[in-house]
């Protein structure tokens, strides 16, 4: 089964979490604090593997979770970074946040890497927190929470030239005349269910990837046939070529053909119109196409590069072989995203919006909740076993505004506040 397009969820791992440990030593009185910090939490990175051709081995596992770093150890001993966690790709694929369709990356060549979630930093040991006040403090952080998100892949194939035309017009079968591609071949529509590709040479040595789209029909933009789960795949292609039936036996109008498949192209993606689009009149071999052909010569509005051939015969396609590879030569290529000016030219401003330290709602039960990314971050990393990181973590939510800001909702003593799965009583 070809496979271009899933959802998988990743997280990287936790840090470790941070020790809070004293010298114990026979002749060494009051030897201070040696806890260590935790080790980083693995990142989860993809990997383009050119061996891979389908996305295929994600629809089994969707879940990629990294492991978490090694907790901190006495005498000032640093826990163990986690191994990161290597995803392995097909070239051509592209990820996207599910939530925001934000691109994080377009992966292509082999060994080409992308940072997915970035693995926790470890929390610190006691060590870190001695200060000429406190010199034996008995607080330690948890590691890091590392980073969660749901991904999107989608496959969009590493071809040159992509063949596009309704059903049964001959692709299939030109693609396996002109490269080693062996496509499923029959007399019916649809009969190719996935994308064929085959590395075509020319007789003077030029070669380059050809793909076998599935048939395109009227309304695949808005998901009709089976077309527009393939159309991805022309993104990247530079020349596009537009097989025709110029026989006429399965009673469509050549011409007609021709203006709807290129109404699909430019409703999908208007970029699609900008590359070049050679027209190939295949199975010239039947007596009805000659007819044919010149009526359709006289009805296009615009000249275009016509290339009669009969893929049975092979008649035509030696000419037709050379006539797209003298394309590719002066066809650049064409980046799936909006072209940008050169970055030693201009300077880029980016508006971000500031992530919220915190955000305070309550429930029908008058339950204050207390959420954000920054307070639930520093939740997370304390250590509620011990007194003195519940006081500092108090203190964190007072300079953080938390305090003041239950006050104004009408916060008073002895109402419960929550953050995360925990509750605890607002105290004035």
């Amino acid at each position: 089964m070809f496979v271009d397009q899933v959802k998988v969820f990743v997280k990287s791992g936790d840090g470790g979490n941070g020790m809070v440990a004293f010298r114990k030593e026979k002749y060494v009185p009051d030897g201070g604090p040696a806890g260590g910090d935790g080790g980083k939490g693995g990142d989860v990175i993809f990997e383009v593997e050119e061996g891979l051709r389908t996305l295929m081995d994600f629809r089994y596992n969707r879940h990629y979770k990294a492991k978490r770093g090694e907790h901190g150890m006495s005498k000032k001993m640093h826990g163990r970074n986690s191994e990161d966690l290597i995803v392995k790709v097909p070239p051509g694929t592209v990820i996207t946040n599910t939530a925001s369709g934000e691109l994080i990356a377009d992966l292509v060549e082999h060994r080409q890497r992308a940072i997915i979630a970035k693995g926790g930093r470890g929390g610190r040991g006691n060590t870190r927190f001695a200060t000429p006040a406190n010199p034996a403090p008995e607080i330690a952080e948890n590691g890091e929470p590392g980073d969660e998100i749901e991904v999107t892949l989608e496959l969009k194939l590493l071809a040159d030239v992509g063949l596009v035309g309704f059903p049964s017009v001959g692709k299939s079968t030109l693609l396996s005349v002109v490269s080693a591609a062996r496509p499923k071949i029959a007399e019916y529509h649809f009969t190719t269910l996935s994308p064929n590709l085959g590395v075509v040479e020319t007789e003077d040595n030029r070669s380059f990837v050809m793909a076998d789209l599935p048939g395109l029909i009227e309304g695949a933009h808005e998901g009709v046939g089976l077309g527009h789960q393939f159309l991805r795949h022309i993104e990247r292609t530079r020349v596009i070529v537009h097989v025709i039936d110029m026989s006429g036996v399965e009673g469509r109008n050549p011409y007609d053909d021709y203006l709807k498949i290129n109404e699909e192209l430019q409703h999908y993606n208007l970029r699609l119109t900008e590359r070049p689009q050679l027209i190939v009149a295949n199975k010239m071999d039947i007596p009805e196409a000659e007819e044919q052909l010149k009526l359709f010569k006289e009805q296009l509005e615009e000249d275009h590069m016509i290339f009669p051939i009969s893929a049975i015969t092979k008649e035509g396609v030696r000419d037709l072989l050379f006539s797209i590879a003298d394309q590719l030569e002066t066809t650049p290529e064409f980046p799936l995203t909006e072209p940008e000016e050169d970055e030693d030219e201009r300077v880029l401003y980016k508006h971000q919006v500031e992530e919220q330290p915190f955000i305070i709602t309550r429930e029908d039960d008058g339950t204050f909740v207390v959420s954000g990314g920054k307070i639930e971050r520093l939740f997370k990393m304390t250590d509620f076993s011990r007194d003195e990181s519940v006081r500092r973590f108090s203190r964190q939510m007072r300079t953080m505004g938390i305090d003041n800001a239950l006050r104004e909702k009408g916060a008073e003593d002895g109402d419960s506040v929550r953050i995360l799965e925990y509750e605890f009583e607002f105290i004035e």
